[in-house]
């Protein structure tokens, strides 16, 4: 079975052919660094480190693009407000992104490009779209696109501008022939500090959020490319004016996938800090540990409302245990090469070829762990380690993992379970069985098997 992924431009599952056989190349839109990272952007960014890892295990080689936008006015009003330099915050913002994404297994991109590295790219674009009478001059000094010369504008959202023109609710902004209108080169302020203007031929000021992608995705992959990802939340605007800005710019089409993540809920209602239920990845690493975390994420298809609580990390993590000790019982090997023949990789093969089915591909793990816990077999744990691997789980040493977090140490343990044994053999079972239990309480379980007796954490 061949890849096939869903594409929000033609509404349908589609075999993927990329355009340079055996090479893959994808962007997707990334953090705007001016704070912590939240659940939302871990949700984005687990869902196409699910796309790159799965290209890659099919054998492709993936050139994979995911920007940083260090140049936006919530960034200019943070760096104010903590009395600091634009560069000195974003550089601190996305050293804290790359912490905490390393924790949830994030792959690196092969390109991560910063916005403020790329405006004269954006400038050269935006020179363009003027010279094709799709972009003009405002008032104020800003440049917008025009909207309604662009014949293709809302196919992506499969709206007409008539119809997201009935929706406006707004005046039209400064300078704007037409509410649907959007800014291309914003230009400078008087109030704002030196490092947030750039020089141009359209006078100091910063390029317009949307122009970015388009600059940067043609500058590193070409001017057309294999998949576009990002949120649901960013098809309309943001993605709808990427294509009318680079098809505009081009004059030929840019993408030929477009891939969308689907919303996170946390108990069923959309995350919101005037609800009260916003999350940081930091946050939720402080309770959990990042592999629970991304474990948690794969069990929900990439497409799917992702819905985020406590209970249900308390049960991925019970699961992910589960398979650890599975590992465990068949020798704790390490990953091997995968023989996709083989019945059970065929299966998860078949999944994560449909549309990166990670439920299904989920599915066929616990089947292997079953057979392992089973049958005790060395080679099925193989298998079941390998192909966990294409999804970034299971790679640790199944005891530690198993053992992390204990309230006391190895040797402690150690010294109790010898204590047990000693009065096992001098059988006082009661005071046996009152280690046993105090183990427990401390959130240890003592497991009896012929070669000794082995521990876990609760």
């Amino acid at each position: 079975m061949a890849l096939r992924i869903y594409n929000s431009l033609t509404r349908r599952v589609e075999d993927f052919v990329p355009l340079e056989p055996g090479h893959a190349r994808m962007y997707v839109c990334g953090m705007t660094i001016y704070d912590l990272c939240h659940m939302g952007h871990a949700r984005m960014m687990m869902a196409f480190d699910v796309v790159y890892r799965w290209l890659q295990a099919s054998g492709l080689r993936v050139t994979y693009v995911r920007n940083i936008t260090d140049i936006d006015d919530k960034i200019i009003r943070r760096a104010v407000e903590r009395g600091m330099g634009i560069r000195a915050l974003t550089d601190e913002m996305i050293a804290a992104m790359r912490a905490d994404i390393g924790a949830i297994g994030i792959a690196t991109p092969t390109h991560e490009p910063r916005a403020t590295e790329y405006v004269p790219q954006m400038l050269d674009m935006i020179a363009t779209l003027e010279g094709k009478g799709l972009a003009y001059r405002a008032r104020n000094g800003d440049v917008n696109y025009a909207v309604r010369k662009f014949p293709g504008y809302g196919k992506l959202s499969g709206k007409s501008i008539d119809e997201l023109r009935a929706g406006e609710r707004v005046a039209v902004a400064e300078g704007k022939d037409d509410p649907l209108d959007f800014v291309l080169w914003k230009a400078a302020k008087a109030e704002e500090p030196a490092d947030a203007k750039y020089d141009g031929a359209y006078g100091p000021g910063r390029p317009g959020w949307h122009i970015e992608c388009s600059a940067m995705s043609c500058a590193l992959l070409g001017e057309r490319f294999d998949i576009h990802g990002g949120g649901m939340d960013l098809q309309f605007p943001h993605h709808e004016n990427e294509i009318a800005q680079s098809e505009g710019a081009l004059g030929h089409p840019f993408v030929n996938y477009w891939l969308h993540n689907g919303f996170l809920n946390v108990d069923n209602e959309k995350m919101s800090k005037s609800l009260g239920n916003f999350f940081t990845i930091r946050d939720v690493l402080q309770k959990f540990d990042g592999e629970t975390l991304r474990f948690f994420m794969l069990r929900t298809h990439y497409r799917s409302p992702f819905n985020f609580s406590d209970a249900h990390l308390d049960d991925a993590r019970s699961a992910l245990r589960r398979l650890y000790t599975a590992l465990q019982a068949g020798g704790s090997p390490e990953a091997g090469e995968v023989d996709w023949t083989q019945a059970p990789a065929a299966a998860f093969k078949a999944a994560m070829d449909d549309d990166f089915n990670t439920p299904g591909a989920m599915a066929v793990l616990f089947e292997l762990a079953a057979e392992v816990n089973r049958s005790g077999s060395r080679e099925t744990a193989v298998l079941l380690r390998s192909l966990a691997a294409t999804l970034g789980v299971l790679q640790q040493d199944p005891t530690a993992f198993l053992r992390a977090g204990a309230g006391l140490d190895d040797s402690a343990i150690a010294e109790r379970i010898a204590a047990r044994q000693a009065a096992k053999q001098a059988r006082d079972f009661a005071a046996a069985d009152r280690i046993r239990d105090e183990l427990q309480a401390a959130g240890i379980l003592l497991k009896d098997t012929p070669q000794g007796t082995t521990w876990v954490k609760a």
